[in-house]
């Protein structure tokens, strides 16, 4: 009877830039393709956000996760198979990890902190959005103010810095 033997795995999966937008969706699929083929998750975190040496698929910049796991080295093959057929993942590299000790894997988790950065990045694009309705209302009462009576309104072009200064103006007398 064979013995199967479970191996420590150290595991680099780059995403594309547009990632950064959705770091819970992005973690989530890296996840479940483990828990697909029974890995045992030690830690995972966001490594990093880089520009790349050269363009991966027409991709100058990506998100990289890191990710600490234990498998069944008859069930790599099918893993390495799912990451290949993933359209989200641009590049993955998976090692052994014999060199590092469980303390050392542990200490990598990060999903707390991946946790604080998506609810951080949720709460500035709602901020942002919040702050784009209100230029726009702003717009659209000048252009109301701007009506001479005949149901026209002049065309007028508002820059970028006309805007930002309504809505600034708007944030001060609001407070």
């Amino acid at each position: 009877m064979s013995e199967i033997t479970i191996n420590n795995y150290e595991a680099m999966f780059l995403f594309p830039q547009s990632a950064t937008a959705n770091l819970s969706e992005a973690s989530d699929h890296v996840l479940a393709q483990l828990e697909k083929v029974g890995a045992e998750v030690i830690s995972f975190r966001k490594w990093d956000d880089r520009r790349l040496a050269f363009p991966i698929k027409g991709n100058k910049r990506g998100v990289f996760f890191l990710g600490y796991f234990k498998l069944s080295g008859d069930k790599m093959a099918g893993l390495e198979r799912n990451l290949l057929l993933s359209e989200e993942i641009v590049r993955f590299l998976i090692t052994r990890a014999d060199h590092l000790s469980q303390e050392q894997m542990e200490a990598a988790e990060g999903r707390a902190e991946l946790a604080d950065e998506i609810k951080l990045r949720g709460e500035q694009q709602s901020d942002d959005a919040a702050s784009s309705i209100r230029a726009t209302t702003k717009a659209e009462r000048k252009a109301a103010d701007a009506d001479d009576g005949n149901g026209e309104v002049p065309e007028k072009d508002t820059s970028a810095e006309e805007t930002m200064e309504a809505v600034e103006t708007e944030e001060t007398t609001a407070s």
